[in-house]
């Protein structure tokens, strides 16, 4: 394990800057539908790409002790917030798509009593990708093996989101001698064949709203998983087509109105924002950030999680039927519906999600009454 710090070369800056200057925008199409990205707001955020301050931002950044550590091959990029206790629990928060470690730290912040681990996942901003195919139990091992084997923690509670959501229902189902507790704003969902084989209607409800938006609103996902490299091509040569593409699913899928794109930022700083195009440009991570997409996993069979789960439904999930949580978390010991918060609930509502972190963790007796 080695110290790492944030140093994007004058090279980079030198050249994104560049790319920004000669970009050549377009008007919205005439039936642009009326979720996602305005051309109004991307040209706004391109203007304020070009002006950011990334060196002030990066030294931000660089005040979190950042360390590298070499897991079974693969060098894996995290943040290591030290509580000032030492028997302080220890948490593992993990990023999904398409955001970064980054996007998860204000959230740490707020949780000084906790031992906070934040990893960039194998391919993610400053982790190198994974050789191999990387499913779900390969970031689970690798995850499990940072905070067991490299950090030395013998018990820890975890938390995922969106990708990673999958990872940690995977680490507690397998590891439940040393995972504590599981906090799931994403709750389990199954493989297809196990949704197809349910008799609650309740349930066969949700997934039939979640099916009938698949079409128009799971297109980056077909792509993703089709036809990487051919997108990655052109998103990594263009910092407007990669602001393009990783802001208009921070719109849609954080609590933001449908049409008004500029209120993400009620969520979602301008600042973070451009902190998460910033870091994909500079590491060129876009391409190995669609591995967990083209490679598979999803449709892996994770075991009923047998340890302590806090369940709190995110707003785009806002039906998921508590009979799920009860049939998948065998030892639930709270379930509620998010008030606001969406896809990136530590991101969105870092105070609400802090205090629930911490409520739980007092519930299983890791942090005085």
């Amino acid at each position: 394990m080695r110290s790492f710090q944030i140093s994007v070369p004058d090279d980079v800056i030198a050249d994104l800057h560049a790319r920004l200057s000669r970009a050549r925008l377009l008007p919205d199409s005439p039936r642009r539908p009326e979720s996602g990205l305005s051309g109004a707001y991307l040209r706004d955020l391109v203007d304020s790409w070009a002006a950011f301050d990334w060196r002030s931002r990066e030294r931000e950044l660089n005040e979190h002790p950042q360390f590298i550590a070499d897991i079974d091959g693969t060098d894996i990029h995290f943040v290591h917030l030290r509580s000032d206790r030492p028997d302080a629990p220890a948490l593992l928060v993990m990023h999904g798509w398409p955001h970064t470690f980054a996007l998860q730290l204000e959230f740490a912040r707020l949780l000084p009593d906790f031992h906070v681990i934040v990893p960039s996942l194998p391919g993610f901003a400053f982790s190198a990708p994974f050789d191999g195919t990387m499913t779900e139990g390969v970031m689970a091992r690798l995850m499990h093996a940072l905070m067991t084997e490299v950090l030395g923690y013998e018990h820890y509670l975890t938390y995922g989101e969106d990708i990673s959501a999958n990872v940690s229902d995977l680490i507690a189902a397998t590891h439940p001698g040393a995972v504590q507790g599981i906090l799931a704003t994403h709750a389990h969902f199954g493989t297809g064949e196990e949704r197809d084989a349910l008799d609650d209607a309740d349930a066969r409800a949700f997934f039939e709203r979640l099916a009938a938006g698949g079409g128009p609103d799971g297109a980056y996902s077909h792509i993703q998983a089709t036809r990487p490299d051919t997108l990655a091509a052109g998103l990594n040569d263009s910092p407007v087509g990669l602001l393009a593409w990783l802001v208009e699913k921070l719109v849609e899928w954080s609590d933001t109105p449908t049409g008004q794109p500029e209120l993400v930022e009620r969520r979602i700083s301008r600042d973070r924002i451009l902190t998460e195009a910033m870091i994909y440009w500079a590491t060129q991570s876009i391409a190995t950030s669609f591995r967990p997409y083209f490679d598979g996993g999803d449709e892996e069979r994770i075991p009923p999680v047998e340890v302590p789960a806090a369940v709190a439904i995110q707003r785009h999930e806002h039906d998921y039927p508590e009979s799920l949580a009860l049939a998948y978390y065998r030892d639930l010991r709270s379930f509620e519906r998010m008030p606001e918060g969406g896809h990136f609930a530590v991101a969105e509502v870092p105070a609400a999600m802090a205090g629930r972190m911490r409520d739980f963790a007092r519930g299983l007796g890791l942090l005085p009454s």
